[in-house]
């Protein structure tokens, strides 16, 4: 499928076939971030490591939950696009249809 490709030690993106990036907002990468700065925050032993690690986690959470609620909305908005476009077909073929 694709490759990846190594950003820092702790960074690994997903590069397709096309040579593009996977989307760096989608919740799994936003959630996964979120997950290794809990786990360094968990393993910290200096106090302003690990606070500084929770505000990341807490950062990351709060990007994952945009990018959940971004995608579901996308989904909504191009359901309603299509119910939309299916009205106006079924509209201009009757309209159509009654010019003969």
């Amino acid at each position: 499928m694709g490759q990846y490709v190594s950003l820092a030690p702790c960074y690994t993106l997903s590069v397709f076939e096309n040579g593009l990036p996977t989307m760096l907002n989608s919740y799994e990468f936003c959630s996964e971030r979120a997950d290794h700065a809990l786990a360094a925050a968990e393993a910290a032993t200096l106090a302003n490591v690990r606070d500084r690690e929770l505000r990341s986690e807490k950062t990351w959470r709060g990007l994952a939950e945009l990018a959940r609620s971004t995608a579901e909305a996308r989904v909504k908005a191009d359901s309603e696009r299509a119910e939309r476009r299916a009205a106006e077909a079924i509209i201009q073929s009757s309209d159509s249809a009654g010019n003969c």
